[in-house]
């Protein structure tokens, strides 16, 4: 599933390309044919990413709002234009801690990076897809408009740039109050909110809740935007035991999460990949943006033995989905 950092690379993909612009909808699918031709010829004004959710303004207050859920994803081709404001693949920022180590770009080989992680801002003819596995550039388009490829829920049009979504958990048209309704129900995301007003809000409702911790941060009710990959390293950074009840977690190793969680959203806007580990000499930090199996401590390491301490890392499910923890270090 796409996590927090990827809905907001997107939207500031569409912030470049499609907003201001005169869009033509279609739905090659036909699953989302009547909304489709409501956005038809309307000019996008506005886009908001919001945990993992995005919402993008067309005139007369129509929204359009996506959640791309587990398998959902963005295709961009045509003018791409890059967002000056997302560091290149060496990741000024995403070195976490490298103390202005300058490294050369590195290309994720499971394809998480993104266009917008290249760097500088220019117009390349180029396909890429945006999504938590992002699979990157590609061959140039030979015709305009690309021709359709695969369950095209949405396809959003402007004279140079096509944006094709594919299996969204939620495309739908809202009002503004129906937006503002929405995003209510969220938790607070470090991007959208106050940071200081955030860290209150998450810190009130975990410590108020017998939930585990583990099922709290999953719970884009309690905070917007952490997935599967997040949890299991937030958790692991913060030596804490998944299943501890979130009223019993102590306040500073709350606020201690939720600070994490700033930090490590904001190295994942600007890299386009989920860098969790710190402190990481230049060559290990090249295999790391280079290779998911050297960015986490945790996660995806069922039986490896833990980076610190050697103990076999345990795999179980908590709220239907995978968790990865270290049986010694989060006690």
């Amino acid at each position: 599933m796409p996590e927090g950092h990827s809905v907001h690379r997107i939207a500031r993909q569409f912030d470049r390309n499609i907003v201001g612009q005169r869009v033509g909808a279609s739905s090659p699918q036909g699953r989302f044919s009547e909304g489709a031709a409501i956005i038809d010829g309307r000019t996008a004004t506005r886009v908001r990413a919001v945990g993992k959710q995005m919402f993008l303004e067309f005139d007369d207050d129509l929204w359009l709002r996506v959640h791309l859920g587990m398998y959902g994803a963005w295709d961009f081709a045509g003018e791409i234009l890059v967002d000056p404001t997302i560091a290149s693949a060496n990741g000024r920022m995403g070195q976490t801690n490298q103390r202005g180590t300058d490294l050369d770009p590195v290309f994720d080989a499971a394809g998480e990076n993104s266009l917008s992680s290249i760097g500088a801002p220019r117009r390349a003819r180029v396909h890429v897809r945006m999504s938590e596995q992002t699979t990157g550039l590609a061959d140039e388009a030979g015709t305009w408009p690309p021709p359709v490829v695969g369950q095209v829920r949405l396809r959003l049009l402007t004279e140079v740039t096509c944006a094709d979504l594919r299996g969204p958990t939620a495309c739908e048209l809202q009002t503004p109050d129906e937006v503002q309704a929405t995003i209510a129900k969220l938790g607070p995301d470090p991007l959208v909110d106050g940071v200081a007003e955030g860290e209150e809000r998450f810190v009130a409702v975990v410590r108020r809740t017998p939930t585990p911790i583990g099922l709290l941060l999953m719970d884009q009710n309690v905070v917007s935007g952490i997935g599967n990959v997040y949890r299991a390293e937030l958790l692991f950074r913060a030596r804490l035991d998944p299943h501890t009840p979130g009223r019993d977690v102590p306040e500073e190793t709350v606020r201690q999460l939720w600070r994490d969680w700033v930090r490590l959203l904001a190295i994942g806007v600007e890299t386009g990949q989920m860098m969790t580990m710190d402190d990481l000499d230049p060559e290990a930090y090249r295999r790391a943006m280079a290779s998911r199996d050297d960015r986490h401590w945790v996660y995806h390491r069922a039986g490896l033995p833990c980076r610190v301490c050697g103990t076999a890392i345990v795999l179980e499910e908590m709220g239907a989905r995978k968790l990865y923890w270290c049986p010694s270090c989060q006690r």
